[in-house]
């Protein structure tokens, strides 16, 4: 079989005599250099002296001398082999009425006939494939797959479709390195050829490749010259019969219906019918059709609307707008959407897109589907509004996004709260060692107040986490509005006039004095800066009892007794968009070095970690209102101190404490603190080196005091397990999180109380001691 690489370079692979041959034709083409060596042989053998140099010389020169006469006997012999089978062809297909020729391995002409002459021209010295290439599409492969084939076999036979006619091409092996070929064309074959020049509709033969085998007349004229591929004529690859198709003629684009008939060997016939005009259909039932459907041309221009769509989205009868000007919203261009439907590229799908032409925020589910109409591709919209749909997904996503923002404040906090542990602590026993004349004194009370300033702004991130620690109490509204009324006057200062209503019959709630003051003075806070001109600030309170569920952004408040704070101010209003970020944790709309953004979120979260509820309404130009609601506590119980204020400085202490905490400096500050007020403190710096130091019975334990949250074991269960063993022990558990995450394992775990971070030094000996003695 010859080699498609070997056969392009003018070498086969031969039988062995075909390369015998090959091999004594070219030495014979280098005998003079052979016959010139043997004569050097000859010279030799005459000037040397008598010896076996001589005699060497002599065989040597008479070898070369042979070896000429047999590669030029070898060579003629060839010659007159290849003459005489010249002359048998030319007795045998001379006057043949079918064009012949006969080549080498390697596809030179050796041999034409007449007809092949008076077919093709005189063509000696040069290729087949160069002699067809005008005849038929792509001549190299089907010679070399006739000539493959003929090789092995030794004949071959393939009917191609040429320009006029088909035409049946032979191939029989007459050599080891002879072809002959002969080419039988037939007329008007299947009504393809020479018989479609005189159909007046445009038509084509094309392969499976897109390559077109012949084109008739009149598809020539309407492309302005003889197309070679499909992508020439037609603007798309995937052509469907029967649909209307755009065409790329020779006066510009033509718009005509497509019809595709199978032909043999994989090849396809196709016709055209040029469209004259083009009509527009309309349908009565899609006029009237209580559902919103658009029509949309290939390149996205909108044909047609129904009634519905039209009302649906705003638009003109005759309205001249495309699908990318009416919709936005999927990520990429809509029309690449379009285009992948009309090509079949994806399925028919929907999308929830955004009304472009809309000045507020309208969305529309769309389905789209192609369809064909008088031959005509569209696509077909579907509209459903999902305005709703969407709205409550942004509130999902904003809910998502708010629980996020907790968590990464929570955590953010307790990492905080370590660091602000041991600086403080660390800051407290500098200043045991320092009294007022000291130079340093000053500078140690400006870190600790610092410190302190610090921790209370990681009190609010805790706070809008819902994770901070609160004191809650039983507590008169009437009573806790009338003290803060003082300070509440120095906030606002003179242009404002702050004025309090109070409900009768009020009952308590139960909460944190010190934060729900502090969410107060937010409040007043934001709407004194929302009045630079000066205004009104009215608190009031509201006894209200619920008889159904209230539905509320996306809260539910339950049925029930509540105490309704209302703080109302005639400022200038909150504007719709901003709204619903007022409670965003460092959202703000004042200027650099004004605000936090921390005032309404730390709200926020303690209202809602008391068991409340906050909204706001605001108008612009008319002022905003905020309300809390609180449960009504009528019961008479009272809440557990978890930890003690700072008390007086307590005795020097005795006992033994197990210290365990992960972070080194607060361990180090702690530790220095409980021996400085005359404790034995053991140190672990996990869960699992505590149980194993108690491992030793001879280890004597007084209290343990623990960090709630550690790497690998947290607190409360390792002090489950220690005290199985040590059932007397007492225990303070330490935590940069809410006592909240640990009430429910706390309350297993007898004579323990709870800690918060940043503690300090007085804090820590202090709850140490009370609860030892």
């Amino acid at each position: 079989m010859v080699d498609r690489n070997l056969v392009g370079a003018g070498i086969s692979r031969r039988p062995l005599a075909e390369t015998v041959t090959a091999f004594a034709q070219r030495l014979g083409q280098g005998a003079w250099l052979l016959l010139a060596a043997a004569l050097g042989c000859a010279v030799t053998v005459a000037l040397a002296p008598p010896g076996q140099n001589r005699l060497i010389a002599a065989s040597v020169g008479m070898t070369l001398c042979l070896l000429v006469l047999g590669l030029r006997g070898i060579t003629l012999a060839q010659a007159l082999r290849l003459r005489r089978l010249e002359r048998d062809l030319g007795l045998l297909m001379g006057q043949d009425a079918t064009p012949c020729f006969s080549t080498d391995g390697v596809g030179v002409i050796r041999f034409q006939n007449a007809a092949a002459r008076a077919r093709f021209g005189p063509r000696d010295g040069t290729t087949l494939m160069a002699s067809l290439q005008d005849h038929f599409v792509s001549p190299a492969s089907v010679l070399y797959r006739l000539q493959s084939r003929a090789m092995n076999g030794g004949a071959a036979r393939e009917d191609v479709v040429t320009r006029n006619a088909h035409t049946r091409l032979s191939c029989h092996r007459i050599g080891p390195t002879m072809f002959l070929w002969r080419l039988e064309e037939f007329l008007d074959r299947t009504g393809v050829g020479r018989g479609a020049e005189t159909l007046s509709l445009p038509m084509l033969v094309a392969n499976k490749a897109g390559v077109i085998l012949f084109s008739n007349e009149a598809m020539r004229r309407l492309a302005g010259g003889r197309p070679r591929h499909l992508d020439r004529i037609f603007t798309t690859t995937r052509l469907r019969s029967g649909e209307e198709i755009e065409v790329d003629g020779a006066d510009g684009k033509i718009r005509a219906i497509l019809a595709e008939i199978e032909g043999p060997g994989e090849r396809r016939e196709i016709y055209l019918l040029p469209m004259p005009g083009q009509a527009e259909l309309t349908s009565t039932d899609f006029e009237t059709v209580p559902v919103a459907l658009l029509k949309f041309a290939a390149d996205g221009a909108l044909m047609s609307a129904n009634r519905a769509a039209r009302e649906a989205i705003g638009l003109a009868p005759d309205q001249d707008i495309s699908i990318a000007d009416l919709f936005e919203g999927l990520g990429r261009p809509v029309t690449d959407w379009l285009a992948d439907v009309m090509a079949e590229r994806v399925p028919s799908g929907a999308e929830v897109l955004r009304l472009g032409t809309a000045e507020t925020d309208r969305f529309f589910q769309i389905t789209l589907r192609r369809i064909v109409e008088g031959g005509r591709p569209l696509a077909l919209a579907v509209l459903t509004d999902a305005t709703a749909l969407k709205t409550l997904e942004a509130q999902f996503v904003q809910s998502q996004k708010m629980q996020a923002i907790g968590q990464l404040a929570g955590g953010i906090a307790h990492d905080f709260n370590n660091l602000l542990t041991a600086i403080s602590g660390h800051c407290d026993l500098l200043l045991l060692r320092h009294d007022c004349a000291d130079p340093e004194y000053a500078d140690l009370v400006q870190i600790h107040q610092n410190a302190n300033r610090a921790a209370s702004l990681v009190g609010q991130l805790l706070a809008f986490s819902r994770k901070q620690t609160l004191k809650p109490e039983r507590l008169d509204l009437q009573e806790l509005l009338s003290d803060l009324t003082h300070l509440l006057n120095r906030l606002v200062g003179e242009r404002i006039s702050l004025s309090l209503a109070h409900a009768p019959d009020l009952g308590p709630i139960r909460a944190d004095k010190r934060q729900l003051e502090q969410v107060l003075m937010n409040l007043v806070v934001n709407a004194r800066d929302a009045m630079p001109d000066g205004g009104t600030i009215r608190i009031e309170t509201e006894a209200l009892t619920l008889k159904e569920e209230l539905r509320r952004d996306r809260a539910v408040v339950p049925p029930g007794d509540y105490a309704v704070i209302r703080v109302l101010d005639t400022g200038c209003g909150i504007s719709p968009e901003r709204l619903q970020k007022v409670f965003e944790p460092f959202y703000t709309t004042k200027r650099v070095g004004e605000g936090t953004g921390l005032g309404l979120s730390t709200a926020y979260g303690i209202v809602k970690q008391s068991g409340g509820f906050i909204f706001v309404d605001s108008e612009v130009g008319h002022g905003t209102v905020f309300h809390l609601y609180f449960p009504i506590n009528s019961a008479g119980s009272t809440v557990q101190k978890t930890a003690p204020s700072r008390r007086n400085p307590a005795r020097l202490g005795e006992g033994v404490v197990l210290l365990v905490e992960d972070e080194a400096p607060v361990r180090a500050f702690a530790s220095r603190a409980l021996r400085l007020r005359g404790y034995t403190v053991l140190e672990a710096d996990s869960a699992e080196a505590a149980l194993k130091t108690l491992e030793d019975p001879a280890v004597n334990v007084d209290i343990f005091v623990t960090d709630v949250v550690m790497p690998g074991m947290d607190g409360p269960s390792w002090v489950r397990q220690a005290l199985e063993t040590r059932p007397n022990v007492r225990v303070v558990f330490v935590s940069g999180y809410a006592e909240d995450c640990l009430s429910q394992s706390q309350a297993r775990i007898p004579n323990s109380v709870f800690l918060p971070k940043p503690f300090s030094l007085s804090d820590l000996t202090d709850t140490v001691q009370q609860q030892l003695h």
